[in-house]
């Protein structure tokens, strides 16, 4: 390829904030909940960069057609791969997308076919614009896409704060995991942490049925690696919605003690003691707790059960279908709740809101 931009490129990425960040020069974006790809064209030879650096290209067939045939002659082009279904993105369909055998990833790119949303401009003709004040490259942006249709999108952007506070609030319906803010005057730069993102975060109370052991664990020093979480549905079954995880070592190990006495027999009368009982449907997969991994077949799923009876708060971000969409963070132990009363009910869940208005800015 002969661009100004030339691949690899770690895309800029953001830092976390509780808040949306207002004043002057702020311009806001919703955080699109897929893979960041950075396009690079250079007539029709057309490469997808990823956020590792390690290109995408192969997996997304359709969104290389697409960029051939919409995006401008030569572009380097940031954004975002998206898989929509029906009225709201569809981030599990999107993990389904990486796949090692070339016949899957032609099938899936025509069963489950994937968007690209693009919201930055890096390099146009022979002209680098990382440089170039982020107000004028997403301008720049608009006017070189101005005629794209599905499945390439341009993000809609706003500088009004109170408009980006509603996007947040209502956006999250159409799959969307909150909003993004960059200034104006900020160049483009790789790999920094310079722009803001605020995501949803959510606290829910679940049955804590067992744990793993961390990858170092020894006979000496035993560590927790993860507590496996619970939900009751309607029909009072457990259902295995996630884990809880990111502990320092020494509390890996204060973990050990204070879990020990709930393992007494704990497999006796579990829940989960059939498989067939923890099994959680997701889009016409099975999900079990003690299960190979489908990204990492020799990571090691087995588990230590424990009696179902400890309560333990979570923070969350949000779920995917039934299960949390990322890893829990432990918040504390609930010794004033009961676990029968650790029900889906408690969970917020956000209000519906059509994709097709996100998407058509």
């Amino acid at each position: 390829m002969d661009l100004p931009v030339a691949p690899p490129v770690k895309p800029m990425l953001a830092k976390a904030a509780k808040t949306i960040p207002t004043g002057e020069g702020w311009f806001y974006e919703p955080k699109w909940d897929g893979f960041r790809c950075i396009v690079f064209k250079d007539g029709d030879e057309v490469e997808l960069g990823s956020r590792n650096e390690k290109p995408l290209t192969r997996y997304f067939p359709d969104v290389v057609a697409a960029a051939r045939a919409q995006l401008p002659d030569r572009c380097v082009v940031d954004g975002e791969i998206v898989v929509p279904r029906g009225d709201r993105l569809h981030f599990e369909s999107l993990l389904q997308r990486i796949h090692p055998a070339a016949s899957r990833v032609t099938r899936l790119a025509e069963e489950t076919p994937a968007s690209f949303v693009a919201f930055d401009l890096l390099a146009l003709g022979g002209e680098s614009l990382l440089a170039t004040p982020f107000a004028d490259r997403q301008a720049r942006l608009r006017e070189a896409l101005a005629g794209a249709r599905a499945p390439v999108h341009v993000s809609t952007i706003t500088s009004d704060a109170e408009v980006a506070q509603r996007w947040f609030e209502e956006f999250e319906g159409a799959g969307l995991d909150g909003v993004v803010a960059k200034r104006g005057d900020q160049a483009y730069e790789p790999d920094q942490r310079l722009m803001t993102k605020v995501k949803h975060v959510r606290t829910a109370d679940c049955v804590l049925a067992g744990f793993r052991w961390h990858k170092t664990t020894t006979a000496e020093q035993p560590l927790v690696g993860s507590l496996l979480l619970g939900l009751y549905d309607t029909d009072g079954r457990l259902q295995h919605i996630g884990v809880a995880a990111s502990f320092t070592t020494k509390r890996r190990g204060e973990l050990v003690a204070e879990l020990d006495p709930y393992r007494a027999d704990a497999l006796s009368g579990h829940p989960w003691q059939d498989w067939a009982n923890a099994q959680v449907e997701a889009d016409g997969e099975r999900r079990m707790p003690g299960a190979a991994s489908r990204w990492n077949s020799g990571k090691d799923l087995s588990w230590v059960p424990l009696r179902p009876e400890l309560v333990v708060e979570i923070r969350y971000d949000q779920l995917e279908g039934s299960r949390l969409r990322h890893t829990g963070q432990f918040q504390r132990w609930r010794p004033d709740k009961d676990a029968a009363d650790c029900t889906y009910d408690q969970l917020d869940t956000p209000v519906r809101y059509d994709l097709a208005e996100v998407l058509g800015g």
